[in-house]
């Protein structure tokens, strides 16, 4: 099978300097690929340049055809719509401006042969519950989820022979992401995508790993991939255990065998001053024992470096993974202080120290909408909850993650929050965060969207004073599911209170819960012991 998507010996390098893809070789085949790796390991540049959105430092990108590409972070002005959201706004106002009579050339050149467009985007539209009426209507009345899945079906519009979706199923609930996954499993042509969410992963035709500047491909899906690493990794290890052991062995062969070439030289020495064979035979007896010992130790030498090499290689094998651990100041909060209450028609929930609380529910009920309001100040939804915080000491990590500025680094950023905090402990605990190196001195904007994700849980985590209370929504957006674990661990370090707006149920019921707040449809608020089926 001919390969769709070639990589020729491909690098890539940011202006300040830093390495992100260094002589990267390898190819990507027809139908459905999962692309998976760490936070960091270069796969939402290497979609960048595989789009042409950026350009190789050295080497080259071969396609077979045009390519679409939808990025991890949507771009939404406040003038967007849902024309432009679906990349067709040009097309259907060159549509709009001939039926009105304007016949400038240019207009028929920016349809092509869209005159259909309206239509296709009637039918894609109605299956997500919109439709061609709402060409018009402004994003910002939309939910993360509702704008996610109709750039999602933007890309199908456009049919590009080749699609690049970078984390599609950020922001959306389970029944939308159900809908992608049929999406996927109808997509016509070439798709690559970028995930961390299991279920998507699993309606794929192959699995490519970015990790460690290479490329390797198996034929499955994400479940079939890891069962191979998985067995992969049990030979590997098993390897290294038996290579190890036999270095072990050739040492101490080395060394008995030294231990006995000492002892033979020391007789040796004795019998030539005890006389008791002439000095002509004793030097050359000495001179042959000294060769012979040379002879030895060189074999020896030479069966310890091959047990040394081959112990490296079959260690190479094994993968070892680092893991957050963060030393984080106690907000010292009373257990049964009241932080957060939520009103709805008399009603009054309470969020109190220092409990863990998540707040669920579907696309478009308004869960960001009720964070913002109780953050920002601003109007809750109608007949929806309202709410007020009883605590300064908070800390809140949108969606977005617009929290950030992306023209300074990882330091600059922490030190807006926790000012009195010298810059080599900010630098340790970014550290702790597996931020180090040249990722903490790059501007945040040129970091991968998880690694944008570590900078802002650290601005949180490390603010000085310490949050009393912190409110996530989507934290696990953008998150391989190695750092997904890794969040859950830096949590659980945290001995403030939190609410956690999630569509990740395994990720929610790591947390411990103490209450969960489901928002419904209709904008009615309900509490709840445990987290309603899945």
């Amino acid at each position: 099978m001919s390969p769709v998507i070639t990589l020729r010996d491909l690098s890539f390098e940011w202006p300040d300097g830093t390495v992100a893809l260094d002589h990267l070789n390898g190819s990507l085949n027809a139908g459905r690929t999962g692309l998976v790796g760490r936070n960091g390991a270069g796969k939402s540049t290497l979609l960048r340049l595989v789009a042409g959105l950026l350009r190789p430092t050295s080497g080259a990108v071969v396609t077979a055809g045009e390519v679409g590409y939808l990025p991890q972070t949507l771009t939404l002005q406040s003038g967007t719509t849902i024309a432009d959201l679906l990349g067709v706004r040009d097309v259907v106002d060159a549509i709009d401006a001939i039926e009105r009579g304007d016949t400038d050339p240019r207009h028929f050149e920016t349809i092509g042969e869209d005159w259909d467009i309206e239509a296709r985007a009637d039918e894609l539209l109605d299956q997500i519950g919109f439709g061609a009426r709402d060409l018009g209507r402004r994003v910002a009345e939309l939910s993360g989820g509702e704008a996610r899945l109709i750039a999602v079906t933007g890309m199908r519009i456009r049919r590009t022979p080749i699609t690049l979706l970078d984390e599609p199923t950020n922001n959306l609930d389970r029944p939308t992401r159900a809908r992608l996954a049929q999406f996927v499993d109808q997509w016509p042509g070439t798709l690559v995508v970028v995930s961390h969410d299991l279920e998507l992963l699993e309606h794929v035709d192959h699995t490519a790993e970015l990790r460690g500047g290479e490329l390797s491909t198996f034929g499955g899906p994400y479940s079939a991939w890891r069962e191979h690493v998985a067995q992969e990794q049990a030979a590997a290890q098993q390897a290294a255990r038996s290579a190890q052991q036999a270095l072990k062995v050739e040492r101490r062969q080395r060394a008995e065998a030294e231990t006995k070439l000492a002892r033979r030289e020391r007789t040796a020495r004795r019998t030539q001053k005890d006389g008791g064979i002439p000095r002509i035979l004793a030097g050359n007896r000495a001179s042959k024992a000294q060769n012979a010992a040379g002879s030895l130790r060189s074999t020896l030498d030479e069966k310890v470096l091959a047990a040394q090499a081959a112990a490296d290689s079959a260690g190479a094998r094994v993968r070892r993974d680092e893991h957050i651990s963060l030393v984080l100041p106690d907000p010292a909060v009373p257990r049964g202080r009241r932080l957060l209450e939520l009103d709805q028609d008399g009603r009054t929930t309470v969020v109190q120290g220092p409990e863990r609380v998540a707040l669920v529910g579907p696309n478009g009920a308004g869960k960001s909408t009720l964070l913002d309001h109780l953050v920002h100040g601003r109007p809750p939804a109608p007949g929806g909850p309202s709410g007020r915080l009883l605590t300064d000491r908070f800390g809140f990590l949108p969606q977005r993650l617009d929290g950030l500025d992306d023209e300074v680094d990882a330091v600059a950023n922490v030190r807006r929050a926790a000012a009195g905090v010298p810059d080599g402990t900010i630098r340790n605990q970014l550290g702790r965060l597996l931020l180090r190196g040249s990722s903490v001195d790059r501007a945040v904007g040129s970091l991968s969207g998880g690694e944008r994700f570590r900078v802002a849980l650290a601005t949180l985590l490390l603010a000085d004073p310490p949050s009393d209370l912190l409110i996530l929504d989507e934290p696990t957006n953008n998150l391989d599911l190695s750092s997904v674990a890794q969040l859950t661990e830096a949590l659980a370090a945290y001995r403030g209170a939190l609410l956690v707006v999630s569509h990740d149920h395994l990720f929610l019921e790591s947390l411990g819960l103490d209450q969960v707040l489901v928002l419904d449809a209709a904008g009615r608020l309900d509490r709840r012991a445990t987290l309603p089926d899945r």
